[in-house]
């Protein structure tokens, strides 16, 4: 075969009445060639998406096509001396006539083609008609020149196919209609018809083939099976929208609490609502199916170029591939997702009534798939899918449904205070130890702090003893000073001792819901809350924080303070005092007895050793001046023995200090109990001392030989 062509030449002619057509012309160098050429055959180079074949030696095209054409040749045996001008051809433009071969298409006549399109027929065109101008197709067009293909003896030339007339009847072909063509080749000194060598173009309509070239049915029936999809595309989506739109719950409550159609539609969705893995795989597949099916249905119902297939739509070269799926996109969310959602979200119970009997039609179907799917979304999931409400999601439910529920503040306080009491811990509410009311332990219930009780208005003290707060030791009841007398003094921690109240510990991380299930069991109603302090170098220990009782969990629950009739404060935390109620202080002075009836009691044991102490170690009181009968007399006085308190909020009181540097007193004490701090000399040293040490003998001599306070131990 013979080198590729090394130019080609083209040229636009006017000829008849019937327009423009392109005259090809072929050579091997710019010089007539040696040897005339021959046509071999033709083989498209592209199927323009399916829209081009080549079946059985015959080329088959669709109207508004345009592709390339490869054309293989071969230098035949005799090169004429000079190039011979076609019989119809016009000279050129110097004079000369164009040589080279020419490339043209002659319609067939009606008759011509009787057979399939796959078939050559047995009788082709004379070349006789491939002299006439005339009878050059117009409808079949080779634009452009030859250029050079890449394969040696051959090259390669554009050609378009123009669109059918209006009206123009087609005869019979393949997909039922079609106009048949045939080439006609000039070679330089005659024309040759290549009708049986596998020169035929049939044109088909491309209307009525897909994207693969199979008969597409007619264009009614493409519709109406695109609209059926989306129909049931919508259907599918409806009843998901309906039926998985009712939560469970809600349909118990509706059945329950609802009107009377309410609860008889409830009633039949429930069955089917109940399945909701099952029910769910099964819309969800119908959908998925009905939407790729209606894709595929329109890919396949567009005509080629269109869409899908990458063609040329049009002479500017127009490509339309996205067309399906934007046309499929848009009918799915109008049709099968705005459509249904609108009408099933304002109706969405009734409709899943009325569609019952369709939905176990459909769930049944596809039982084979979507019930082992389901079921192994039950296992996976542990639950039904469902719209279930956690805590947080069922407060905040409450609090945007604020504004349009007939709820009161306060029920709405209720339900979230209860709602939240699990998530707070004991530390949130205590009342920290330093704003306790606490008694010591080695407190005496006289008069004064039998009054101080009253007047704290609590009804539970802690009892710590020593100087640390920290250390509680008991819990005082105020019933249980019912039967005590304040004229006794009887001593705290008789008290404590007798009734022995348990002590109920709780960490600071504790759980209220957890607090509150041990008061509800009578343990206690108070609580002391403490941490493991494990700071600093030394072990770990238990750290008291403060306080919690019932009432503060009830206020946390009820979202707002309890406030009694005894109550100072709004708020033990922030000190906040009653602001709307004008307290009136009670008087207990009224209860107290007068000064001439009132005296400090010890018991006989403490009387009896102070009065030997004082007879036989203390110099003023011995025998030798003082009889022990008188001794026990003043003992006895009420005025002899008297109590001091020392006040912690006020420590620099005139009243703690029994004597002062360089001021003169004339009376002798002596500590029965409690402690005293001595402070002597210009260095100011400082030591305590105990019970049973005493001060100001000099005081009460006639003759002081000493100023210095004599402590003896």
């Amino acid at each position: 075969m013979a080198a590729a062509a090394a130019a080609v030449g083209v040229r636009l002619r006017d000829c008849c009445s019937r327009g423009a057509v392109l005259l090809l012309f072929f050579s091997l160098s710019p010089q007539p060639p040696a040897a005339a050429a021959w046509l071999l055959g033709l083989r498209p180079e592209d199927t323009a998406g399916g829209r081009v074949s080549l079946e059985g030696g015959t080329l088959r095209a669709a109207e508004g096509t345009s592709f390339l054409l490869r054309v293989y040749f071969q230098p035949g045996p005799e090169a004429p001396a000079a190039p011979v001008p076609a019989p119809t051809l016009s000279p050129g433009e110097n004079g000369t006539v164009d040589w080279a071969p020419r490339l043209v298409f002659i319609e067939e006549p009606p008759g011509g083609s009787s057979v399939a399109p796959s078939a050559v027929p047995t009788r082709p065109p004379g070349p006789q008609r491939c002299r006439e101008q005339s009878d050059w197709a117009s409808d079949v067009e080779v634009l452009g020149p030859l250029r050079p293909g890449g394969v040696a003896g051959s090259a390669l030339v554009q050609v378009r196919v123009r669109e059918l007339r209006k009206g123009e009847a087609e005869r019979g072909g393949a997909g039922g209609g079609g106009k048949l063509f045939s080439l006609c080749a000039w070679d330089g000194r005659a024309w040759h018809h290549h009708g049986a060598a596998g020169g035929f173009l049939l044109r088909v309509r491309p209307r009525l083939y897909g994207p693969g070239g199979d008969l597409l049915p007619p264009a009614w029936l493409r519709a109406l099976g695109a609209l059926l999809l989306l129909a049931l595309s919508a259907l599918f989506s409806g009843l998901r929208l309906s039926l998985l739109s009712l939560d469970p719950v809600e349909l118990r409550v509706l059945r329950n609490s609802g009107s009377a159609a309410e609860q008889e539609q409830a009633r039949r969705v429930q069955a089917v609502r109940g399945r909701g893995t099952h029910l769910l795989c099964t819309l969800l597949l119908g959908q998925a199916g009905a939407n790729a099916a209606l894709a595929g249905w329109l890919y396949a119902s567009l005509p080629p170029g269109v869409g899908g297939t990458g063609e040329d739509y049009s002479e500017a070269g127009i490509h339309f591939p996205w067309l399906p799926a934007l046309v499929c996109t848009g009918a799915v969310f109008l049709g099968a997702e705005i459509c249904p959602y609108s009408v099933c979200s304002r109706h969405g119970l009734a409709i899943a009534s009325h569609s019952v009997c369709l939905t176990r039609l459909l769930m049944a179907a596809a039982f084979p798939v979507c019930y082992p799917l389901g079921r192994l979304l039950d296992w996976a999931l542990r639950q039904e899918i469902s719209t279930f409400y956690t805590r947080e999601k069922l407060l905040e439910t409450l609090r945007a449904a604020d504004p349009y529920s007939d709820l009161v503040k306060e029920e709405l306080n209720i339900i979230q205070g209860a709602l939240e009491l699990r998530t707070k811990v004991v530390e949130e509410v205590l009342t920290p130890l330093g704003d306790c009311f606490m008694l010591r332990s080695d407190a005496v219930l006289d008069f004064a702090t039998v009054s101080e009780i009253l007047r704290s208005g609590y009804t539970r003290i802690p009892v710590y003893e020593g100087d640390q707060r920290h250390n509680i030791v008991d819990i005082l009841f105020v019933k249980d000073l019912a039967f005590v007398d304040p004229d006794d003094c009887t001593p705290l921690l008789t008290v404590t001792r007798f009734y022995n109240r348990p002590l109920h510990c709780v960490f600071n991380d504790t759980r209220l819901d957890t607090v509150l299930e041990e008061f509800k069991k009578g343990k206690s109603h108070l609580a002391i809350v403490q941490r493991v302090n494990n700071e600093g170098e030394g072990d770990p220990f238990y750290e008291v924080m403060g306080i919690v009782t019932l009432e503060d969990i009830i206020e946390e629950i009820i979202k707002s303070e309890i406030l009694d009739e005894t109550d100072l404060y709004t708020d033990n935390r922030k000190k906040q005092r009653v602001p709307h109620r004008e307290r009136k202080r009670h008087d207990f002075s009224l209860f107290k007895l007068s000064d001439s009836e009132m005296r400090v009691k010890i018991s006989p044991q403490l009387l009896l050793a102070t009065h030997r102490f004082m007879a036989t170690e203390v110099e003023p009181f011995k025998s030798l001046y003082l009889s022990e009968k008188i001794l026990l007399r003043l003992l006895k006085h009420p005025n002899v023995i008297q109590e001091l308190k020392f006040d912690e909020k006020n420590k620099k009181a005139a009243e703690h200090y029994l004597y002062q540097r360089n001021r003169p007193v004339d009376y002798f004490v002596l500590l029965l109990q409690g402690k005293v701090e001595v402070e002597v000399g210009k260095e100011g040293l400082r030591f305590e001392n105990g019970a049973f040490t005493y001060y100001g003998v000099p005081a009460i001599m006639t003759s002081a030989c000493s100023g210095i306070p004599v402590s003896k131990p």
